[in-house]
């Protein structure tokens, strides 16, 4: 869940430049790796806040869950 859409961006971006570079004949391989880590940092940067608070709430049930095994 938290993964997926820094993924998902990655493979997009990735398949776009692919798919640039087989149109042009352009096989340079840091071609691919500057526009994916600028989307993909973005794309962090976009979600980031979502992110954080999903995995918040995971550790808070998973510490409240090991609470009231514990007694």
């Amino acid at each position: 869940m938290l993964a997926g859409p820094l993924l998902a961006i990655g493979l997009l971006v990735g398949l776009l430049i692919s798919i640039l570079q087989a149109t042009t004949q352009i096989q340079e391989q840091t071609l691919v790796f500057v526009p994916k880590l600028l989307a993909v940092g973005l794309t962090l940067l976009a979600f980031g806040s979502w992110m954080l608070q999903v995995m918040s709430g995971f550790v808070y049930g998973l510490l409240t869950a090991m609470g009231n095994v514990l007694r």
